[in-house]
């Protein structure tokens, strides 16, 4: 296993390890960790705006009842994502950031790369087309250090079919009829969690790049680059990264 490959860790809805998820102080934790890669998730506001959130249900980020799809994004700017569950009042005031806001870190950090996963519950809510297109819109500035993906196939062939941005597919199964659809397909990016994966075995091989996420320790990341990972996601941004440090420095 070559070190190259450990590099390449992904900040899953950035260090949610030890911030709110999806917030502007977890991506921005994950950066100055030194993190080169990005996760966050979108759904729509009820106006069509972008935002950075995982649930369309507010409960478990904000601890408020409704959905995404029931507040125009300036309504939700003004909700706090605070995960009052998780943390208490220890982040109260962070807000539910637009996906707008969270592409102002590439700005002068050619770098950073984004993958932006789109939600299927939006895409159920207001049609491929119109969630795909607005996501496009926002992007266009950032395009080339912008992945857009989804478990969703058919959001992904509208990506590629409405805009030039690399693409991703979240697998949702890790079998013969998943790989005859990426394999036709041929996205840049593939997205699996490790628990979906046959234990042991060599990951199927192609143009593609795998992304597996849900990593919280080296041993699991190692075994992975070992079998065909190209990037581990994780939430624990900053054990990893010390982690792989430790690994480079020791080799």
């Amino acid at each position: 296993m070559t070190s190259e490959r450990l590099i390449h860790l992904v900040a899953h809805r950035g260090n949610a390890a030890e911030y709110p998820e999806n917030t502007l102080p977890a991506f921005q934790s994950a950066l100055e960790l030194g993190v080169r890669f990005l996760e966050l998730d979108v759904h729509l506001s009820r106006d069509g705006i972008p935002m950075v959130i995982h649930d369309h249900l507010l409960l478990r980020t904000t601890g408020l009842p409704g959905s995404v799809f029931d507040h125009d994004a300036a309504d939700l700017a003004r909700l706090e994502a605070s995960e009052p569950q998780r943390f208490g009042d220890r982040y109260s005031g962070l807000k539910v950031p637009a996906l707008r806001e969270v592409l102002g870190f590439l700005a002068g950090r050619p770098e950073i790369t984004l993958f932006i996963d789109i939600k299927q519950a939006s895409l159920i809510q207001f049609g491929h087309d119109h969630v795909v297109s607005q996501v496009l819109e926002v992007t266009r500035p950032w395009r080339s250090q912008c992945v857009l993906i989804s478990s969703d196939l058919a959001a992904i062939h509208r990506a590629r079919r409405l805009g030039d941005a690399p693409i991703g597919w979240g697998l949702t199964e890790y079998d013969n009829h998943s790989r005859l659809k990426y394999e036709a397909l041929q996205p840049q990016f593939l997205f699996c969690d490790h628990r979906k994966l046959p234990a042991g075995e060599r990951l199927w091989q192609g143009p593609w790049r795998w992304v597996i996420y849900d990593v919280a320790t080296l041993p699991l990341a190692m075994n992975l680059a070992e079998r065909g990972a190209d990037y581990v996601g994780t939430m624990a941004v900053r054990e990893m990264s010390n982690a792989l440090r430790g690994l480079r420095t020791a080799q």
